[in-house]
């Protein structure tokens, strides 16, 4: 039985995402046709992306589901014409990406290598780091992506303690739920890392009390929502030493703004939402993988929770 596909993601990336998606539904003996212009009613799967043409889901009334290409979700699941169930991509290639910038963050903070990169003295100092551990790494988001970050740094021997609204169980990790475990996780973290989808109940999640429950000259990494950080908050913590330093991928408006604060405070590190991208070959698998299944009847991965938000 074929099946009709239609790309609705970047326009740009579409000659890529034609060959990645042509190998990998062959690969995956799917009789497909793809393109990326298809009528409505003859679209069996859409493989989406918030920055493509689609956002109005009512025409397709025979999709049978959407396969996000992006790994958040908060720019799609509340768009009341999305009827069709809809996965979140979570490839390898993405959590590999994550878990690199997210393991060279930790280990520039913990070895504190800013102080010989911007070095304008010529000072002999030679203060050794502590060891790995002895430094305890907290990781808020305990999901796919937070869940392999949070792996490799106690593979490096990062003391590690990771929080999620839910409770989760992960060997080696000494895992929290709920708001008394976050202050549990807070409270002990020399560096936190935030690996949360955004939601309501996530938004402002470091605010102003809890950036106080911070360990004095603590660190703050967040390569997942730009709102999971008050700002403001942020930069009065900044001024007064409880944070040392911030390290910051993601933001509530991109590009960050030129006259953002966050551009030219000197104990703030801005990336332009590199940590981690979505890789067509390694994508395309994922969405492959997912028609399959649900052409023989099989659950998708990587469902959404519309209700939670992720």
């Amino acid at each position: 039985m074929s099946v009709n596909v239609l790309y609705a993601g970047n326009e740009k990336l579409w000659p890529v995402y034609e060959v990645a998606l042509t190998e990998a539904l062959a690969e995956h003996g799917l009789d497909a046709t793809l393109s990326c212009d298809l009528p409505p009613a003859q679209v069996d799967y859409i493989v989406y992306a918030p920055n493509g043409k689609v956002q109005d889901f009512s025409p397709f009334t025979g999709a049978k589901a959407v396969l996000g290409l992006w790994a958040g979700v908060e720019k799609v699941v509340g768009n009341p014409t999305l009827t069709q169930p809809y996965t979140r991509m979570v490839d390898d290639g993405l959590t590999e990406g994550m878990t690199e910038w997210v393991t060279g963050q930790v280990l520039r903070h913990h070895l504190g290598l800013d102080q010989y990169i911007h070095r304008t003295d010529p000072i002999w100092h030679q203060p050794a780091p502590p060891l790995a551990r002895d430094r305890t790494v907290a990781v808020l988001g305990l999901g796919a992506l937070g869940c392999a970050a949070a792996q490799a740094l106690r593979a490096l021997n990062f003391k590690v303690c990771g929080w999620s609204r839910r409770p989760k169980d992960i060997a080696g990790i000494d895992c929290h739920s709920g708001d008394e475990g976050l202050r549990t996780v807070l409270a002990q973290a020399e560096i936190v890392v935030l690996l949360l989808p955004k939601t309501q109940a996530t938004e402002n999640i470091l605010n102003a009390e809890r950036l106080g429950w911070l360990p004095k000259g603590a660190v703050v990494i967040n390569p997942g929502r730009g709102p999971l950080i008050d700002d403001q908050a942020l930069l009065v913590a900044l001024g007064s030493g409880q944070v040392a330093h911030a390290t910051l991928d993601v933001f509530r408006v991109e590009p960050l703004p030129d006259d953002h604060p966050f551009w030219t405070h000197p104990n703030v590190t801005v990336t332009p939402h590199i940590a981690a991208d979505t890789r067509p070959s390694s994508a395309a698998r994922v969405v492959a993988e997912n028609i399959r299944r649900s052409e023989a009847g099989e659950p998708l991965l990587h469902l959404v929770d519309r209700e939670a938000g992720y």
